[in-house]
């Protein structure tokens, strides 16, 4: 029997990085729905905005790393008063595009902070925080109080940003602390703003081979696993999928999907885990 056990035990280590990393649904807290558009009053992002300036280092149109060394000993406490000040906001009372700025906003701060408390670290898959024997990365944890309830990221992006607003580019707003991942932005997203934003960050990540890799005779394609992750958001069949993508490519992959675009011959799908660190 103990050997049996530990067979078992083996195999599901081995389904570990598969179990782990397949997307969780949508699912919609109902009582996240509540908002007022009538008012006018914008959330103060500054201090987000100031951190970012001070550790966000632009690589590309598409890509940035973040100094988490320097942000270590000179900013985790501005970024702890940031993520204070944000779960005293009262979101509710809020306009639906200023929730958006400040459901993403939170994400990305919060995310910063927890590489920030065990760094240094090569992925923020080895940050394995989150309950649960088979759980990898800290995306599980309750790390956020806002209104009374405790919330993980995956809270915060499964449970309020996809269900409510239903919007693919969500998904280039998010940033998981990866190469592989769309950019951390340089600018702090804006209730005011957030359509531009996120056309931005859209056509930044599609434009780059960490999302698209057509190959040199153009027989097929590779995409990164976030579209393999989350193929539903972005279109469930495969016109409706390159009709998104062709929103935002450049011309030559643009060229490529309307010969292609009904039929996708992917090859694969790639993803880098890396710490999007801009340190050695």
């Amino acid at each position: 029997m103990k050997r049996l056990w530990m067979s078992v035990v083996t195999v599901l280590w081995a389904m570990l990085p598969v179990v782990a990393f397949a997307a969780p649904d949508a699912d919609l807290w109902p009582d996240r729905q509540t908002h007022d558009d009538s008012n006018e009053a914008e959330i103060d992002h500054s201090p987000w905005q100031t951190i970012l300036d001070h550790h966000l280092i632009v690589v590309s149109s598409g890509v940035t790393k973040f100094d988490y060394a320097g942000a270590k000993s000179s900013s985790r406490t501005q970024i702890s008063g940031y993520l204070a000040a944000m779960q005293s906001v009262e979101i509710d009372g809020y306009s639906r595009e200023q929730q958006m700025a400040f459901w993403i906003n939170l994400y990305n701060a919060q995310t910063v902070a927890v590489v920030l408390d065990h760094y240094p670290v090569d992925s923020i898959r080895d940050i394995n925080i989150s309950p649960g024997w088979f759980s990898v990365g800290p995306w599980d944890k309750k790390l956020l109080l806002v209104e009374g309830r405790s919330l993980s990221l995956n809270d915060v992006e499964h449970r309020i940003l996809r269900p409510i607003w239903q919007d693919p580019r969500i998904h280039y707003a998010l940033n998981c602390a990866s190469i592989g991942c769309p950019a951390l932005m340089a600018t702090a997203y804006d209730g005011s703003r957030i359509e531009e934003q996120l056309d931005k960050a859209a056509l930044a990540f599609i434009r780059d081979e960490r999302a698209v890799r057509v190959a040199e005779d153009g027989s097929e394609v590779e995409f990164s696993s976030l579209f393999d992750w989350y193929r539903s958001d972005f279109g469930k069949s495969d016109a409706a999928f390159s009709d998104h993508l062709a929103r935002y490519a450049g011309l030559e992959f643009a060229t490529w999907l309307s010969v292609h675009g009904d039929d996708l011959p992917i090859s694969g799908y790639h993803y880098d885990w890396s710490l999007n660190d801009s340190g050695p």
